[in-house]
């Protein structure tokens, strides 16, 4: 059986998963337990940016829990170039996860792609009551523009090169030191803003949102960077483990699958 089917991430589904310990998770599942398809699908993968995409799903399920967000995972055979295949190019043209496609009740499907795009489209969609994100035209929605802009922008750019050049079989000193401190510079950024505060955007102490949970996905893997611990940067270390412990994140990083 293919190991690349659809996973659905119903409530209904997620029970059984729960329950059935053994079963081979790559294994697809029926569709019988949900009434009526699901309205999203998830082409991700393993990934930083792939986990930001889960992560807003499962954030907008816990925010809104009255209400059915239900989005099947298509997992990416990232090793293999599936993400440049035609038929995905149709989905995203650049060849990147993670992408999602929006199946509206109208019968259209919508593609939406860039990590960035899929949680503000998301947002606008499906947290009419701000809890994730702030009113459009609000100072705290520019902030938290200008908080995702700095992660899409710089951090995950410059933190992915320095992981590309630390995995390397011949290391480049010069390539693995330049990324490594510019990565460093914009964990100081973060540590700055973060100094007072215990999230990047939002009034006093500030609240969680997206523009948090945008940078924590790649602030994660700060060990992969040469950066064994976040001790050099306490504030930024406390609002790392803050994340981590949500319940939400903890599910988040677990789609795809292995």
């Amino acid at each position: 059986m293919s190991r690349h089917l659809l996973q659905p991430t119903s409530r209904a589904a997620r029970a059984i998963l729960s329950s059935r310990t053994s079963l081979n998770i790559h294994h697809s599942f029926s569709t019988s337990i949900r009434l009526l398809g699901p309205e999203f699908t998830l082409y991700t993968a393993r990934t930083p940016n792939g986990f930001k995409a889960s992560l807003i799903f499962e954030e907008l399920r816990a925010a809104y829990p009255n209400k059915t967000l239900d989005y099947k995972v298509r997992k990416m055979d990232t090793d293999n170039m599936e993400q440049k295949e035609s038929w995905y190019l149709k989905i995203n043209p650049n060849g990147r996860i993670p992408a999602i496609v929006h199946h509206r009740a109208d019968g259209s499907n919508f593609p939406v792609f860039e990590s960035a795009a899929i949680m503000l489209y998301l947002t606008q969609h499906l947290d009419p009551d701000h809890i994730l994100s702030f009113p459009v035209g609000s100072d705290h929605y520019s902030e938290m523009l200008q908080w995702i802009f700095f992660a899409h922008g710089g951090l995950g750019p410059m933190q992915g090169q320095a992981m590309h050049f630390y995995d390397l079989k011949d290391p480049i000193p010069y390539a693995t030191k330049r990324y490594h401190d510019e990565t460093g510079r914009l964990f100081s950024v973060l540590e700055s803003r973060l100094k007072g505060r215990d999230w990047l955007v939002g009034s006093d102490r500030g609240k969680y949102s997206l523009a948090d949970l945008n940078a924590w996905t790649w602030v994660r893997r700060h060990h992969r960077v040469g950066f064994e611990t976040l001790d050099d940067f306490p504030n930024l270390k406390q609002w790392m483990e803050t994340i981590q412990e949500r319940p939400t994140a903890k599910l988040a990083i677990t789609i795809p699958p292995e």
